[in-house]
């Protein structure tokens, strides 16, 4: 549980650093629309993402199974950007359009592919040296 609660935190401070990365470089998607949110609406809306990527996105996946197997799993980049859309949405301070909204979730993706590598690297090493 502990260890459980570590990898939300990481992710969590990622997402944000995510976020805060992709909107600077690819900003909102809309013209005349600055970004309010400072330091503490980052942190809130990776936390928001965090938690829609953990309880919305499997099933998201479920109910976009067809669409994914159609595109040979391409469809899962358009999934991605929802959650990012849906998070950014709730997160005060912040809007994207849902172009960049996409183009932000492949970069999220790649964060969080990193992290669960860098985790499943770590917890084998632990393994191999029991």
């Amino acid at each position: 549980m502990k260890r459980q609660f570590i990898v939300f935190v990481v992710r969590w401070a990622l997402n944000s650093l995510g976020l805060w990365v992709a909107v600077r470089l690819l900003g909102t998607g809309y013209q005349n629309t600055d970004v309010t949110a400072g330091f503490w609406g980052f942190l809130l809306a990776g936390l928001i993402f965090s938690i829609i990527n953990t309880i919305l996105r499997p099933i998201m996946v479920v109910l976009s199974l067809p669409a994914i197997l159609l595109t040979l799993g391409l469809f899962m980049v358009v999934v991605n950007g929802l959650m990012v859309y849906i998070s950014l949405s709730l997160a005060p301070g912040i809007s994207m359009s849902f172009i960049n909204s996409i183009l932000t979730g492949m970069l999220l993706s790649l964060v969080n592919y990193i992290v669960s590598a860098a985790l499943e690297l770590r917890q084998n090493n632990t393994y191999q040296e029991r």
